[in-house]
């Protein structure tokens, strides 16, 4: 199981899409105080339709706190600061893939205690950064690929005549 860490974030609709990809994905969300939005914002639950009894989230007073809760994990930091690319790093299953708020994104402070640690996930140079839902489920969906998706269905069903009907242009 991968962990996503969001660090103080402010848009509803980023955490409940957010923790949706982590419903599908069997990922533990963890969110870190102070939220810009209540646990009950409707835009939070719809953005996580009818997912949320799925979605194994704990709530923390600061991301020290998080740290103490899991002390032997490794903590991978997502930023447009980061001198690596998301893909370069070896993740293994338990991994916490850390996220800041979406106008200031991670403290500075946090990401000098952890250069080795800080990731980039590749765009073009005038752009300031990625959505953090996109950004959240990039990352996470990497992991999962070096990691093989265990655990995830990977093929899905569609009768052998649906496909000849795709194939040939024809569909209801």
């Amino acid at each position: 199981m991968f962990h996503i860490v969001l660090v103080e974030p402010e848009i509803p609709q980023n955490a409940g899409n957010i923790a949706r990809t982590c419903a599908a994905t069997g990922a533990w969300l963890h969110l870190v105080r102070p939220l810009g939005f209540e646990v009950t914002d409707k835009y939070l639950r719809r953005a996580g339709l009818d997912y949320w009894p799925l979605v194994h989230v704990s709530y923390y007073d600061s991301f020290e706190e998080v740290c103490a809760a899991f002390p032997a994990s490794r903590f991978f930091f997502f930023t447009t600061k980061g001198r690596k690319r998301h893909s370069d790093v070896c993740f293994r299953d338990g991994d916490f893939l850390v996220f800041g708020k979406e106008t200031k994104g991670l403290p500075e402070e946090l990401l000098l205690r952890h250069p080795d640690e800080c990731l980039r996930i590749p765009m073009i140079s005038e752009a300031r950064s990625l959505n953090l839902g996109n950004s959240a489920a990039i990352a996470l969906y990497e992991a999962l690929r070096q990691t093989g998706y265990r655990d995830l269905t990977t093929e899905g069903e569609l009768h052998e005549h649906k496909w000849e009907e795709l194939k040939n242009g024809v569909s209801d």
